[in-house]
């Protein structure tokens, strides 16, 4: 592969990650690896008598053990999930508040729902127990902006911090918005990534009147079957993944360990269907072409595409397609929501996490529970065991309900 040209890059120094495969990146990685089915997948008790009653948790999150009690409560699950991610992630860049210029430090968490669990809780206290008893914080747990202010306080972040909202897309576009910050020089790192945690009713009985989550109630462990042909939608997941980024100077002045290059971000929007991608796949070719442009490199230069993946019959398909035309029958592709879950806002974050360790580590997960590949699939999807390869580029793509689309680029370090 040719160096990247475009742009300048940002160093990932750091990842984190909370996932139903496990809690911390290599935990996560080396379950994702093997395609050890997470134990955490199946019936949930906030979901039963629907359709779909199953999805992925992350086992064994005590949040009062990993952040304290008194930390814990000042916020919601996705919130808490997006702190330990955080956490992991600067530790393992070797960064602390002691060592860095606070106010050059910036936040950006992207989420698609934020709050949702709190939000239940209290609406059940209001109709039940009356106004007066409604928790004083509902305005400060529920928001969206919950994990970014929450990363911010408890790292001591004081550079620009925002919350990206744009349904499945929010991860993805909220690394793109940090790259843009540390191209600006608004910022020497940037935290960045997504979190989610919306096991809640009235979102679930929404998509299940969509047609969009599986209904393998028999076996939820194989129920979402990203490429297969007897896919019949996604399963819904929770979980967080941040990256630390920082401007390549920065990182090499501390004599920091580079995992790999953030190269290059495009996003575009579909402005056809509010949930299906345009039968064309419009904005994802649009977003996918301008994150390879933006790096200096063309289709022919991807080895590894983490796709979004989601198992739903169209979105595979529409995908695939764009990969396809624009990157040829080069990468080599996957989707890891088989291991995790549909992670919602939190996917883009998550799986480009995945990404940097695929880079680092010369490996490609497989696509979990893919047995029969849909034959309308024109790109070669790993399948069966985790493949190894060399790598010198990957890319991440992103579709969201609304159109949101999104791609970034990644070179190995």
């Amino acid at each position: 592969m040719k160096a990247a040209r475009g742009a300048s890059s940002a160093a990932v120094t750091g990842v984190g990650l909370v996932t139903a495969a496990g809690i911390g990146a290599e935990q996560t990685w080396h379950r994702i690896t093997r395609s050890t089915v997470p134990s955490g997948v199946g019936p949930h008790p906030a979901l039963e008598g629907m359709p779909c009653d199953f999805a992925y948790t992350v086992g064994g999150f005590d949040s009062d053990a990993l952040l304290g009690v008194a930390t814990s409560r000042l916020m919601d699950r996705f919130a808490q999930m997006a702190v330990v991610a955080a956490r992991e992630a600067v530790a393992a860049a070797g960064l602390n508040r002691d060592v860095w210029d606070g106010n050059r430090v910036a936040v950006v968490i992207g989420s698609g729902h934020g709050g949702l669990p709190f939000y239940d809780e209290q609406a059940a206290v209001l109709g039940e127990r009356g106004p007066r008893r409604v928790s004083p914080k509902v305005g400060l747990l529920t928001p969206v902006s919950g994990a970014a202010d929450s990363v911010c306080r408890d790292l001591g972040a004081g550079g620009p911090s925002f919350a990206v909202s744009t349904a499945c897309a929010s991860g993805t576009h909220a690394l793109g918005t940090a790259l843009q910050l540390l191209r600006a020089g608004a910022c020497d790192i940037a935290i960045a990534g997504g979190a989610e945690s919306v096991a809640n009713r009235l979102l679930v009985a929404g998509a299940n009147q969509l047609k969009a989550l599986s209904t393998r109630r028999d076996d939820p462990a194989a129920a979402c079957r990203p490429f297969d042909a007897d896919r019949d939608g996604f399963v819904l997941g929770e979980g967080a993944g941040v990256l630390v980024l920082e401007s390549l100077e920065h990182a090499r002045a501390r004599g920091a360990t580079v995992l790999a290059q953030l190269a290059g971000y495009g996003a575009a929007t579909d402005a056809d269907a509010t949930v299906a991608p345009a039968p064309d796949g419009a904005g994802l070719e649009r977003a996918l072409r301008a994150a390879l442009a933006d790096a200096g490199l063309d289709g022919a230069d991807v080895d590894h595409v983490n796709a979004h993946g989601t198992a739903t019959v169209v979105n595979d398909l529409v995908e695939s397609a764009v990969i396809a035309r624009v990157c040829g029958q080069g990468p080599l592709v996957t989707s890891t929501k088989a291991m995790t879950g549909h992670t919602l806002g939190a996917s883009g974050g998550i799986e480009t996490a995945l990404s940097v360790l695929a880079l680092r580590d010369q490996l490609i997960p497989a696509t979990a529970n893919l047995t029969s590949l849909d034959p309308g699939i024109r790109v070669e999807v790993v399948a069966k065991e985790a493949r190894p390869a060399r790598l010198d580029c990957a890319v991440k793509t992103s579709m969201g309900f609304g159109g949101f689309t999104a791609a970034l680029v990644l070179t190995r370090a």
